[in-house]
């Protein structure tokens, strides 16, 4: 099996490679090369020859394979981009509900391979998989949304994006065939866990089934991802393991009858659970483990894990850009290079117990994990969770109990409901566990870390080498590994107290990168106050932005959440951040509200423990060293017109947020108040050429203006706003240029 596994690797090398390096014209170029290295190799020694070839080969055919998945898969579909025309859709699963109607993935006739998703009204939700809607769209490219490249689509097999134009017709195409049986199994499950936890647990163990967690709620969602328990619910491995040790106690342990009903088992789960890379690797691996001994095979993990990740690509090569399958397969590989080697490092020669065995087990096979994972989570995620062995030890037992049990509630429950719901109460209990748990751990000081801490990423290349150099070195005993983990420890620390100094300022001014959207951090000798918090690309959570930065600078509660108006691009995040961040008081006016947001804003910023100050008068706050002053609504006609601006001032120096305010509204606020000279201006509307006017350049005289923007179609910031500023002399700052902007502003003594 070790050919296959030289096979599998360099054919996933060569897709990666095709993924992430070489230009789509050099695939093809790339793939003669390697075929002529292939040829060259049978010049070397038997024993070097074998492999050589082997690899080219699989290099040779990944490149050509991305090459023609490329050119009659993705590229047909995306010449569809940009265009409006009439489509018929077959639906591939259940529409999910958008702020805007619904969404669901669909196959286009016409194109065997690749789907798209389909944005619709809610009257999506009533339609079961196999059923077709048909209808004018607009179509668009999924793989860059305005001039942005993303790969959350592309990973899926997902190549356009259709956007209905007008009512869709629908038609019961292939709904109730053997096909969509999985898909219907799957929400007949979820509905059924509803029904038989009416407690909350529900979204949590209809998670751990089937991996759908639009049920689960943002505050649990939150606090198992503070955990590092958030994989309980991305269905992968662990499920499959649980899946399978419960066949081995129905069986009996019976190996072939195990494998019999395990293999056609697994293959439905991983359908049902709607084929997501990390589920598909664990059946694969798993069918390869059970059928070799069937077949007199010898069993070889890293070869079947080879051939999983083969598989996956072979069907989908842009899975490789899949987060899930980065990390799912990062973590299989700690399981079976590192954990191995942690467990006899801990336990070494010496009898040990039970217990201690068991434990030494639970945390080779965590930190195993862990070791491979965090390089990617901290990419991906920005953080750090330090409490993750703790959680996993805690937890894991009581998930893959929660697991089994679950499905015997629910299997219980199809045949009659009150045995279903006296046998749900276990895992129910386990999942108020589960849940209570990770809220308790996410509220441990410094649970986790934040690469919103630029000093972060510099310490986990420490850390790596460190540990590397202690492996290396293997003179002396297992204490180099210990003096290792203390000076990790104390590195840590410092890295810790270095990213809280830097608030050392009079005022510190985040203007924090939240897309299109806005959220300015403001700090002042420990004092903290965030003005909006909002972002208008769904990919962002401004909410967990604005808490990463926080929780770095050492900040567990805000002294003022000041909100210029209700926009979803200024106040979505308000509810994720309220769930991590306690506030003191919340600034917001009582005028427009379109978006209909204003009641879920106070009710989360009450939970979060805040007060209500009045926004109809002007006030002044103290701030540390600074002072923020709050000036009421000044126009008339909506949202933008009639929110709030805030003046925040160190001394002579001062910094003002106006919101979306347009001209007219600058105008009233410039008569209505007497307002300093500007060292920073946020620009207006996100830069928007009907903000940041002349009249308020030339009044307020800005050095500085900050433009916080993100992925629009708007054109923001406009052309007309920069000129203005350039003509002003402003030195300009853009989010979506520089990233987050620190601006510290001391007074002169």
């Amino acid at each position: 099996m070790r050919k296959l596994a030289v096979f599998a690797g360099a054919f996933s090398l060569g897709t990666f490679l095709a993924q992430y390096l070489l230009w789509p014209e050099r695939l093809l170029p790339g793939a003669l090369v390697f075929l002529g290295l292939g040829w060259a190799s049978f010049l070397l020694p038997w024993e070097l020859r074998r492999r050589s070839v082997v690899a080219c080969a699989a290099l040779a055919l990944a490149l050509g394979w991305n090459w023609l998945y490329l050119r009659q898969v993705q590229r047909p579909m995306e010449a569809l981009a940009v265009t409006e025309d009439t489509a018929v859709m077959t639906l591939c699963g259940y529409a999910e509900e958008t702020d805007y109607g619904a969404r669901v993935f669909v196959k286009l006739d016409g194109y065997s391979f690749g789907k798209a998703v389909f944005y619709g009204d809610s009257s999506l939700l009533e339609l079961e998989p196999g059923q077709t809607a048909a209808g004018a769209v607009r179509f668009q490219s999924a793989a860059k949304i305005r001039d942005t490249d993303v790969t959350s689509f592309t990973s899926k097999g997902v190549f356009l994006l259709a956007y209905g134009r007008g009512e869709a017709s629908y038609g019961p195409g292939t709904a109730g065939s053997l096909r969509w049986l999985p898909a219907r199994l799957g929400r007949a499950m979820a509905e059924k866990v509803r029904e038989l936890c009416p407690d909350g647990t529900a979204g949590f163990l209809t998670a751990v089934l089937t991996g759908d967690r639009s049920g689960l709620s943002e505050g649990d969602g939150i606090a198992l991802s503070e955990a590092g328990l958030y994989h309980i619910m991305a269905v992968s491995g662990m499920h499959c393991g649980f899946l399978l040790t419960l066949v081995t106690v129905l069986t009996g342990r019976r190996r072939r009858l195990t494998a019999v009903l395990t293999l056609p088992l697994l293959a439905f789960y991983a359908l049902l659970t709607g084929g997501r890379p990390s589920v598909v690797r664990a059946c694969v691996m798993l069918a390869l483990l059970l059928a070799a001994p069937l077949l007199r095979r010898d069993s070889d993990p890293p070869t079947a894990l080879a051939a999983a990740l083969f598989l996956i690509l072979l069907a989908n090569p842009f899975a490789a850009a899949s987060v899930s399958l980065q990390l799912s397969f990062a973590a299989m590989a700690g399981l079976l290079w590192l954990t191995p080697r942690l467990m006899s490092t801990l336990v070494g020669e010496r009898p040990r117990g039970r217990v201690f065995r068991l434990l030494s087990a639970s945390f080779s096979a965590t930190m195993g994990a862990l070791v491979f994972t965090t390089p990617l989570t901290a990419w991906y995620f920005g953080r750090l969770v330090l409490v993750s062995p703790l959680s996993n030890l805690l937890c894991l037992w009581a998930a893959g109990l929660a697991f089994m049990l679950g499905l015997f509630s629910v299997a219980a429950g199809f045949v009659w409901t009150p045995l279903g719901a006296a046998l749900a109460l276990v895992p129910r209990v386990l999942a108020g566990y589960i849940l209570h748990a990770a809220r308790l751990l996410a509220g441990i000081p410094h649970h986790a870390l934040y690469c919103a801490n630029p000093y972060l990423k510099y310490w986990l290349i420490y850390v790596y080498v460190l540990f590397a150099l202690a492996y290396v070195f293997r003179s002396g005993n297992r204490r180099r590994y210990a003096a290792a983990a203390a000076l990790a420890a104390l590195a840590l620390a410092v890295t810790v107290k270095l990213g809280q100094w830097r608030c050392g300022a009079d005022l510190d001014i985040f203007i924090l990168d939240v897309g299109q959207g806005q959220c300015v951090l403001l700090a002042s000798e420990g004092r903290f106050t965030l003005v909006d918090c909002g972002s208008g690309n769904s990919w962002l959570s401004a909410g967990d932005i604005a808490a990463d930065h926080l929780a770095s600078l050492g900040c567990k509660r805000l002294d003022y959440l000041i909100l210029t108006h209700y926009d979803t691009d200024h106040v979505s995040g308000v509810t994720a951040l309220t769930e991590r961040v306690g506030v003191k008081a919340l600034l917001a006016p009582d005028g427009a509200d379109s978006a209909g947001l204003r009641e879920t804003v106070f009710s989360a910023a009450e939970a979060a423990g805040a007060s209500a100050l009045s926004a109809e008068e002007m006030c002044v706050l103290p701030l540390g060293a600074a002072a923020l002053t709050v000036y009421p609504p000044v126009g008339e006609g909506g949202d933008n017109e009639e929110g709030l601006a805030v003046l925040a001032s160190a001394g002579d120096l001062d910094l003002l947020v106006t919101g979306d305010m347009d001209r007219a509204t600058e105008q009233k606020l410039l008569t209505a108040y007497d307002l300093p000279d500007l060292e920073i201006l946020v620009a207006g509307h996100h830069g928007s050429g009907y903000s940041t006017s002349e009249e308020l350049l030339e009044a307020l005289r800005p050095e500085t203006a900050c433009v916080s923007v993100g992925s629009n179609s708007y054109g923001h910031p406009s052309e007309e706003t920069l000129e203005r500023l350039a003509r002003q002399g402003c030195t300009v700052f853009r989010t979506d240029l520089h990233g987050d902007i620190h601006i510290s502003l001391n007074r002169e003594n």
